[in-house]
C-alpha cells in the first residue's frame, strides 16, 4: 500500500513517460503487468501507482521502494530488464524523479 508521509524513509520515483495517444493504454497494461509479474515480487518493492493524462500524452509511474539500493538493484535485475525495454520502445521519452517525502497534507 502507498504511503504518503514525511514519517518515513521510502524511496520515491515519480517517472513521467511521454506516450502518443494511441500508445498510452497500451504502456499502462506493460507496467501493470510488470508489477503484477515481477516488481511486486523483488526486494523493497513497496507500491505503484499508474496514473494516465486526460490528454493520453502521459503515464506517470509512482513508485516506493524501501530504499534507493533496492530500487538500483531493480535497475540490473534480469527479470524487470525486459519490460522495462518494452516501455522503452513505447515512449518518445521519459523523465524520472528521484525524490522523498517532505510533507503530506490531507484533510
Amino acid at each position: 500500500m502507498t504511503t504518503i508521509t514525511s514519517d518515513n524513509d521510502l524511496f520515491t520515483l515519480i517517472n513521467v513517460f511521454y506516450v502518443d495517444p494511441e500508445n498510452q493504454q497500451e504502456l499502462i497494461d506493460l507496467l501493470i503487468d510488470a508489477t503484477e509479474e515481477t516488481m511486486k515480487n523483488l526486494p523493497g518493492f513497496k507500491s505503484a501507482n499508474i496514473h494516465g493524462s486526460f490528454d493520453g500524452k502521459r503515464v506517470i509511474n509512482y513508485a516506493q521502494w524501501e530504499s534507493k539500493e533496492h530500487f538500483e538493484k531493480m535497475l540490473s535485475n534480469s527479470e524487470a530488464i525486459p519490460h522495462m525495454k518494452q516501455a522503452e520502445a513505447l515512449v518518445n521519452d521519459f523523465e524520472p524523479i528521484q525524490t522523498t517525502v517532505k510533507d503530506s497534507i490531507a484533510i
